[in-house]
């Protein structure tokens, strides 16, 4: 009977030469333009700068496109570029219950690799497919009922970087033609390389931004290793020492990540984020949306009451303080407060935006004051309700002694409240303005789109690299 791991390496060896089928297929060229996009908004951003850099003084061979630099890099720094490039917004794609963001560490890796191997678009699509799938189906494997919430986000770390680095490593094997043996020291190998805290999101610094980066390098590295020989435990997913039993303890589901492998796919009901800011706050923005719909302006407000499901309190109202003032721009995506105040002064057609996040705006004195008014507090029905969505009520107390209430059971960009493919394309637009322009945009998208036909990535890769 196979383990885990050579149950993923037996797939991931049958879906390379197989590809996948035309939905699956439309879904992830979906996923690699919003990570594309996600990635040409961050292009500015001091992450990308400090990435850039570290990669550009490594040095190496000439093997990879890292977006908005100039000269080509080895696979593996590419993929620390663009994966660090891919999550420092904040508004890559949410895999829910497990509460990861699986393709910012994924699509990174298999690009890299990618181009450096000479693989088209049924290629990528395919391993992106895999290397997707493993992250969820791990997520999923630390997900505990009773809790209600992720064992490795109660541990303080981030599944995203952890799991994401053996996704990315499954995927780059894939393109790399390792067989099912080696695709199973792969996961072995991947599986000592993940790793990042999430302290950040409460207080500050920049570190997570480069999580997805270091996940996709190493996924790339593993997948080096293991094509030159080195081998990793076929056990290491279960095992008693393995990757569930050393991050999440004795609450594991390792059933979870093979129980319809290759045949029941989590990856279409993966979110896309509609704002560039933490998911645990998209409610309360939607709520403030419409608050100002019915026509509550900030001057009429006493007070805001944002009620959200009782273990996001760490991530978005805690230190409260901190939260009310937020110390920048991209600490502010963090913030309920201030989310719900940038949403109900502002927010243009796309809801918040980028401009709500940078750092003028986050010193805005008016909306420090109406973030001020902002108390967060658990909600019974929200609590109830997560992780498999994260809800929001916001209750705005007037200064004439009335009170108007909005309720957001689900969030926008799952199954069921899809983003519509003009939001997509709004989304993209909106993302790759900020580097190329609306006439380059769109060239970048109908290339990525070409990947559907097989196209070589190299080909559709050197489109994004600065000239």
């Amino acid at each position: 009977m196979s383990t885990p791991a050579q149950r993923i390496g037996e797939v991931g060896a049958k879906l390379i030469a197989d590809g996948v089928d035309d939905r699956l297929a439309d879904d992830l060229v979906r996923r690699i333009v919003d990570v594309v996009g996600n990635s040409l908004a961050a292009t500015r951003e001091e992450p990308a700068r400090i990435a850039g850099a570290v990669a550009t003084e490594w040095g190496g061979a000439p093997q990879a496109t890292g977006i908005g630099l100039a000269q080509r890099l080895p696979a593996p720094s590419a993929a620390l570029v663009n994966g660090t490039l891919a999550h420092s917004l904040d508004f890559d794609d949410t895999h829910l219950p497990s509460v990861l963001h699986p393709s910012a560490a994924v699509v990174p890796a298999a690009l890299a690799t990618a181009e450096r191997t000479g693989a088209g678009g049924k290629a990528l699509l395919a391993a992106a497919a895999m290397g997707i799938e493993v992250t969820c189906r791990l997520g999923m494997a630390g997900y505990d009922e009773e809790l209600g919430n992720s064992v490795f986000f109660e541990h303080g770390q981030h599944a995203t970087a952890i799991c994401g680095a053996v996704g990315a490593a499954v995927a780059s094997g894939m393109l790399q033609g390792l067989d099912a043996d080696q695709l199973t020291s792969v996961i072995g190998i991947a599986a000592s390389m993940g790793a990042g805290v999430i302290e950040a999101n409460r207080t500050g610094g920049t570190i997570k931004r480069v999580h997805c980066g270091w996940a996709a390098h190493a996924g790339v590295a593993a997948a080096d290793l293991a094509r030159h020989g080195l081998t990793g435990p076929p056990t290491v997913v279960e095992g008693r020492f393995g990757f569930l039993r050393a991050f999440c303890g004795e609450r594991t589901h390792p059933e979870r990540v093979t129980d319809g492998l290759g045949e029941r796919w989590e990856t279409p009901g993966v979110f896309f984020k509609p704002y560039p800011c933490n998911h645990f706050t998209h409610a309360g923005v939607d709520a403030a949306l419409r608050l100002r719909e019915r026509g509550v302006t900030a001057d009429q407000v006493r007070e805001l009451v944002l009620g959200v499901p009782a273990p996001v309190l760490r991530t978005i109202a805690e230190p409260a303080e901190e939260k009310r003032r937020p110390r920048s721009g991209y600490h502010a995506a963090f913030s309920g407060p201030y989310t719900v105040a940038a949403a109900l002064l502002g927010g243009g057609g796309l809801g918040v935006f980028h401009e709500d996040f940078t750092d003028a705006a986050a010193a805005d004195p008016a909306r420090l004051d109406l973030a001020g008014r902002v108390r967060v507090v658990a909600d019974e029905e929200a609590t109830a309700g997560f992780p498999r969505q994260f809800p929001a009520v916001l209750t705005a107390e007037l200064a004439d002694g009335t009170t108007v209430t909005e309720r957001v059971r689900e969030n926008r960009g799952g199954p069921q409240r899809p983003l519509s493919a003009d939001e997509l394309a709004a989304k993209f637009t909106g993302n790759a303005e900020r580097a190329v322009g609306a006439d380059r945009a769109a060239e970048i998208v109908s290339s990525l789109w070409d990947l559907r036909d097989d196209r070589p990535v190299a080909e559709v890769m050197s489109g994004l690299q600065r000239t």
